[in-house]
């Protein structure tokens, strides 16, 4: 009896952590990206409407990835190697490292933060599959996320002097 009940709280726990993983990811990786647009834009009606369309293509995205996830655990409880379209924590990486050429002068307009939701947004219900990234994918993502990291404190320490 205590085998069962403990196959079942750990097989709740597992479900418990997909939702709450994914309502975290749609805190960071979706509605900050939509504010930081809408900020960035001077509160333009346009900017808005792209980010909620781009937090409603999240929520989409993420409610789909957590039925598939449990499907895929009832069937097989081993780690999946794809990804069916773009996780939104891509935004991770491309919001930072266009805000750096932003503030660097290579584009020139905040229009471009709209074009990059706009186009995450779509790429979110789009169809396709992703190889999750290995070690060597993995190591790649940190030295990026450490020189993007760099790239900031380095833009707000000079901003302050």
């Amino acid at each position: 009896m205590q085998v069962i009940i403990t196959k079942l709280r750990n097989k709740r726990e597992k479900r418990f952590g997909i939702q709450i993983d994914s309502l975290s990811d749609l805190i960071s990786f979706g509605v900050l990206p939509a504010m930081f647009l809408y900020g960035i834009s001077g509160h333009n009606r346009v900017a808005g409407v792209i980010g909620a369309m781009y937090v409603l293509c999240a929520i989409i995205r993420l409610a789909y990835f957590n039925v598939l996830e449990e499907e895929r655990q009832s069937r097989n409880p081993g780690d999946v190697k794809i990804y069916l379209g773009v996780p939104v924590t891509v935004i991770a990486v491309l919001l930072p490292v266009e805000y750096m050429m932003y503030e660097k002068g290579l584009l020139n307009n905040s229009f471009c933060f709209a074009v990059l939701l706009l186009v995450m947004s779509l790429c979110f219900l789009a169809p396709i599959e992703i190889k999750k990234p290995g070690l060597a994918g993995k190591v790649c993502l940190i030295v990026v996320g450490l020189a993007e990291l760099i790239g900031v404190i380095f833009k707000a320490g000079l901003s302050v002097l």
